[in-house]
């Protein structure tokens, strides 16, 4: 059985609406590749038979492993969230104490993030630094540039 993965009520609807893609085009179009191939002639030095028949099987493992993820998953329950403290599903306002420049982030399970959407995963360094923080935390965060301070300026669900 696979671990059960938390998501975010979006998050989870990306991933069904990938398998629902997946399903009900791109796995027909991959069986009319194969059978057009199959009526080019003989299949043992058919080279596009071979592609086809590989792409599918490409196909099948990611339809697999997405009914897998869909079954184990979990959804949050963002009007349950704390405020008061960053948890996952958080989104923070943090003000470099350096530079004085102030950043939004949300914190998402790993599966979501997406750093041009401001999305970082709660897994990685930088957001589980903030983990458990609360307003006016002041929190050092390990970089490849060295270590930088932030001030925890909000927190939002």
């Amino acid at each position: 059985m696979s671990e059960i993965k938390y998501y975010s009520e979006e998050g989870l609807q990306k991933l069904k609406d990938e398998l629902h893609q997946l399903i009900v085009f791109d796995r027909p179009a991959a069986a009319a590749a194969i059978a057009e191939a199959r009526d080019k002639g003989d299949l043992s030095e058919n080279a596009e038979y071979d592609a086809a028949k590989e792409a599918q099987g490409h196909l099948e493992a990611r339809i697999s492993k997405l009914q897998d993820l869909v079954a184990n998953a979990r959804l949050l329950d963002e009007s349950k969230i704390d405020t008061s403290k960053v948890l996952l599903l958080s989104i923070i306002t943090i003000r470099n104490t350096k530079t004085g420049a102030t950043q939004k982030y949300t914190i998402v399970p790993e599966s979501e993030a997406n750093l041009k959407e401001a999305k970082i995963s709660i897994t990685s360094p930088f957001a589980s630094a903030f983990l458990g923080h609360k307003v006016g935390d002041m929190v050092e965060v390990n970089v490849p540039a060295g270590k930088m301070t932030f001030e925890l300026k909000k927190i939002e669900r």
